[in-house]
């Protein structure tokens, strides 16, 4: 990565870097797209994958690097059921997760919470690890759950860019923290207008 994109700058007195801003701005867009069911949100979070995956190795947030690499793969992923996916290969459509899937998230989500908790805090300099392991975990479940759009990916999202906010104000990543604080708004407009389509197709 060029030294430009590492070098401290102020904005609007907050202390971040060109990297954050890209970061900043593609993330932005991706979810922004996202809400609004455009296919094109996947090409964003791609970009935003490979920008933040930097950040965060530079901040020693080895779980949230190795989500970027989750992301990067599932916006593939995700672009290829939006366009292609459903049962007539003609893209999905929204609807409610599964009941049976609840529990499959639920031992994901603490099994691999602790274990990776355990392993970052036992075998690297990693910070705030069992909180981070957490973090992560949700957002594998809801980025997943999207690809899939299923409705109850925004309800994580907006307890995870909650729980977000938090951890990178604290970790002085001061501009993604506001980043996060607007993700958090869009995951609701996100649940909005997704559950008025869960109702249009059921009715349909």
């Amino acid at each position: 990565m060029t030294d430009w994109l590492n070098e401290s700058i102020s904005l609007g007195g907050l202390l971040t870097t060109p990297l954050e801003i890209l970061g900043f701005v593609t993330g932005a867009i991706c979810v922004y797209l996202n809400t609004r069911q455009n296919v094109l949100g996947w090409f964003f979070g791609i970009v935003n994958a490979v920008l933040y995956g930097v950040v965060f190795w530079q901040v020693k947030l080895y779980a949230d690097m190795g989500l970027q690499g989750y992301y990067f793969v599932t916006s593939i992923y995700g672009w290829w059921m939006w366009k292609f996916g459903g049962q007539n290969h003609d893209g999905l459509r929204v609807s409610s997760t599964p009941l049976k899937l609840y529990p499959i998230f639920a031992v994901i989500f603490v099994g691999i919470t602790v274990l990776w908790g355990f392993l970052l805090s036992k075998y690297t300099n990693a910070s705030l690890t069992y909180a981070d392991s957490a973090l992560t975990i949700a957002s594998l479940i809801g980025q997943w759950m999207m690809a899939r759009k299923y409705l109850e990916n925004w309800i994580i999202w907006i307890v995870a860019d909650a729980c977000y906010v938090v951890m990178y104000f604290y970790k002085d990543l001061h501009l993604t923290a506001i980043l996060y604080a607007v993700f958090l708004i869009l995951a609701v407009m996100g649940y909005v207008q997704w559950r008025k389509d869960v109702n249009n197709n059921t009715s349909v």
